[in-house]
């Protein structure tokens, strides 16, 4: 479940980033407004565009991931690494969340979907942590 997330919230963030990266218009078929999201000076943090930092870190997510599985004697770490990441993605997608309804005025279909996949990986970090914590 974690791969196929983390793969969804990755293509979203491609997608999101080649919008931002060629200023092409996005296919939102009239379902919110991408454009004032994506345009808004929101959409960077020092000139590099959310998406790619989302997609650097969905990319994290998988990496420690596909790492617990090669390296089972580093499962407390990585599990507190995957939390860390979650939470720190989680954190910054209510945040973002927070500035496209009540300072823009307007919602991203596709930022919705990295919200909600990166809301999932969340809880199963917290499901996955409290698993590795009852064993110890």
């Amino acid at each position: 479940m974690i791969v196929v997330l983390g793969i969804v919230g990755a293509l979203d963030s491609v997608y999101l980033s080649w919008l931002k990266i060629t200023g092409a218009v996005a296919a939102c078929s009239n379902v919110g407004d991408c454009e004032a999201v994506n345009s808004s000076r929101y959409a960077e943090v020092a000139g590099v565009p959310i998406a790619i930092l989302g997609l650097l870190g969905y990319l994290a997510i998988l990496g420690v991931t596909l790492l617990e599985n090669r390296e089972p004697s580093w499962k407390s770490g990585l599990r507190l690494a995957f939390f860390g990441f979650t939470l720190t993605g989680t954190l910054y997608s209510v945040y973002l969340t927070y500035v496209e309804v009540a300072i823009l005025r307007a919602i991203c279909p596709f930022c919705v979907v990295s919200a909600v996949v990166m809301l999932a990986l969340f809880i199963i970090a917290i499901y996955r942590l409290r698993a590795v914590m009852a064993s110890d």
